[in-house]
């Protein structure tokens, strides 16, 4: 598979005059709790001729590249120019993607330059509310009902552990979800059941429902009533945006 989306990457950037400058894996499969039929979430940052940057039509053009899903292929990437604008917001995604244990493609010259800045402006407010929402969002969209995907459990439990995490040590989560469960998941009998839930989700059962599990609702319910009062707490990057600026225009140098 990493031969194939390789691949996939050097066709996109013969057919759109790009050079992908760091490629990884985002979602189940970085998570570490994916099942067999779990689809590739390719994301990469990439930059374009710096023609490209100059032109009057600027604001009409698309900054992002995304590919139709090709069977479990799922590949979408950010212009570089994009990538830092987030970035000078704390955009949690993309320091997911910059801390994936499973890298397709990287450029160590960029790497080098972009990696002090996902710490300079990190902001630990910014990342805990990302997490708080996507909670909130998940278990509005997944767990309401009689009947419940029981995978969704996990997609819930996740952020909320990573919000936990952030608060505690004012940096970004862990990619693997098990570390999170190690550091952050103190009762047992909640943990008994998130483990069984990833032994379910990795046994290949992707689409499984059943009734809601009470002990895993209970906690979700807690977690969740107390994610404001946290957050609030918490303090938020200021930093000079310059840097990022720097960073563009030595790309564009190199590009």
């Amino acid at each position: 598979m990493k031969a194939r989306v390789n691949e996939k990457l050097e066709e996109l950037e013969s057919r759109e005059a790009v050079k992908v400058l760091f490629a990884a894996e985002s979602g189940s499969r970085a998570w570490g709790f994916e099942s067999v039929d779990s689809d590739y979430d390719v994301r990469f940052v990439y930059v374009r001729e710096p023609k490209w940057y100059l032109s009057v039509d600027l604001e009409k053009r698309r900054d992002v590249l995304e590919e139709p899903m090709e069977d479990e292929l799922d590949v979408c990437g950010w212009d570089l120019r994009k990538a830092l604008q987030l970035l000078g917001k704390s955009n949690p995604s993309l320091y997911e993607w910059f801390s994936s244990p499973v890298v397709y493609a990287r450029d160590a010259e960029f790497e080098r330059s972009f990696r002090p800045l996902l710490g300079a402006f990190y902001s630990p407010r910014a990342s805990f509310y990302h997490y708080a929402s996507m909670a909130r969002r998940n278990e509005r969209a997944y767990l309401r009902g009689l009947e419940v995907s029981l995978k969704k459990y996990l997609y819930v439990l996740r952020p909320l552990l990573a919000a936990r995490w952030v608060e505690d040590h004012l940096c970004p989560p862990p990619m693997r979800f098990e570390d999170l469960l190690d550091a952050k998941l103190r009762d047992e009998r909640v943990r008994e059941k998130v483990d069984l839930l990833l032994e379910l989700k990795r046994s290949g059962l992707e689409m499984a429902r059943g009734p809601r599990w009470p002990v895993l609702d209970r906690y979700v319910a807690r977690e969740l009533d107390s994610l404001d009062a946290r957050g609030a707490k918490l303090p938020v990057a200021k930093q000079d945006r310059r840097a990022l600026d720097a960073l563009f225009v030595k790309e564009l140098e190199r590009a």
